[in-house]
């Protein structure tokens, strides 16, 4: 599995940070040093490791939540957002239609290229392009072969010939393919002893070419290494992005992942295994979430929001009934955080926008912000069932949140007052005046 160290040490860090009742400094600093510790083992260069958690240390002390977000979610958040942007930023593809977009593959010889090549080809079968490919490699015995096999198997036509002269093969294949295919892929000569006339031709091969990305193909074992060939090569041509090879188990993947991205030329391919279908393209969001356990965030949020739309209805016909939890008294409290605060709120019910004062709609919405945090700090069991609350439990809770024991008791008050109106009134006019303030969809 690809950087297992690393996805194990920040899977330990988000259980930390999930199962505290309560974020602090002290807190705070435990997560840092644990981030730093999983970045540094993973081969990330210490002084992109000092910068990265020095920023989520502010971000995390400093920042307040959005609305809607818990002040523990936000934290997560922040993990998630700083170590993705360690690895770099997502780059789209720079492909145009009704054209034939040209990929010249470069590296240092023995790094993966001509493999990278073939996985790069099938995976832009796969998402709907025709590919052609050149085999320019003329230093390497039987490189030719090897594409010319790898290909085949995924119906990807190679041109290629017996001769010395990269840049003239590119130029036929360039003819040869005119106007056929939506991508051509351009497989060059990795660099040796020979170094500088390879460079030579790899320059020349680009100003023939003219290509819309350079690939660099960076062998993932190196780790910090990465960077000076990212660098050197970047002086040569300009590398548009760079594909990591060999990532499946190799512990300096963290290493090879930074110092590739902190050459400004994006990652936008790892290969992680032998067979032709090895190669994701790399999205550092993507990646950071499958790391922390998370999946796809953006996703997870979607499914959540939609998870959300069909718990409303359930919440709503549960308060109205009499039958409210603590969970559904937090959903109201939630819902109407959302709404931006209790005064926009007050000022849209008729009659009550003058009847309730200002400084009063100000000490109730202190109150309504510390009993979220309250709510945060019981256990699943105490939410479900209230009842169950006694002095003891009410110290925790209390310590948990960083609240008093008046406050907690004073929350458990209103939760049982408000219970007790739902009650009161009939259920379907309740229905009707919470769908109308946005309690349910």
């Amino acid at each position: 599995m690809v950087l297992d160290s690393l996805k194990k040490g920040l899977r330990d860090t988000l259980k930390r940070l999930v199962g505290a009742s309560t974020i602090d400094e002290a807190l705070i600093n435990e997560i840092v040093k644990d981030v730093q510790r999983s970045l540094l083992i993973s081969d990330v260069n210490a002084r992109l490791v000092f910068d990265v958690s020095k920023k989520i240390k502010e971000r995390a002390l400093n920042e307040q939540p959005p609305l809607g977000l818990s002040r523990k979610d936000h934290v997560v958040k922040i993990l998630y957002e700083e170590i993705s942007k360690l690895l770099g930023e997502e780059k789209p593809l720079p492909f145009k239609p009704n054209k034939v977009n040209k990929v010249l593959m470069i590296g240092i010889q023995g790094s993966g290229k001509t493999s990278a090549t073939a996985k790069l080809s099938r995976w832009l079968t796969k998402h709907g392009y025709e590919v052609g490919v050149i085999g320019a490699d003329t230093f390497r015995p039987a490189a030719l072969e090897q594409l010319k096999s790898m290909c085949s198997k995924i119906n990807v036509e190679v041109y290629g010939e017996d001769s010395k002269d990269a840049v003239s093969i590119v130029k036929r294949g360039l003819e040869y393919f005119d106007n056929k295919i939506d991508v051509l892929i351009i497989d060059t000569a990795g660099r040796h002893k020979e170094e500088s006339s390879l460079l030579e031709e790899m320059k020349s091969i680009y100003d023939l070419v003219n290509p819309e990305l350079v690939l660099l193909v960076i062998d993932g074992t190196i780790g910090q290494q990465c960077y000076s060939q990212a660098a050197a090569f970047h002086k040569a041509v300009p590398v548009g992005g760079i594909i990591v090879t060999k990532l499946d188990g190799a512990a300096k993947g963290g290493g090879a992942l930074s110092a590739a991205a902190a050459t400004g030329a994006s990652v936008m391919f790892i290969s992680t295994g032998e067979r032709i279908d090895d190669l994701e393209q790399f999205l550092p969001t993507r990646f950071v979430g499958r790391l922390l356990g998370m999946g796809d965030i953006k996703a997870l949020l979607d499914m959540a929001r939609q998870l959300e739309i069909e718990a409303d209805e359930k919440k709503i016909k549960r308060i109205t009934s009499g039958k409210m939890t603590i969970d559904d008294f937090y959903y109201q409290l939630e819902q109407v955080n959302k709404m931006g605060s209790l005064k926009s709120l007050f000022e849209n019910i008729p009659g009550l926008s003058t009847a309730v004062k200002e400084e009063d709609v100000d000490v109730m919405e202190e109150k309504v912000k510390r009993w979220r945090y309250i709510i945060q700090s019981m256990s699943k069991e105490e939410r479900a069932n209230p009842d169950i609350f006694n002095a003891s439990r009410i110290r925790r809770v209390a310590r948990g949140s960083g609240s008093s024991e008046k406050d907690v008791k004073e929350l458990l008050t209103q939760y049982k007052r408000s219970k007790d109106i739902m009650k009161s009134v009939k259920g379907r006019a309740m229905h009707g005046l919470l769908k109308r303030f946005g309690f349910g969809k």
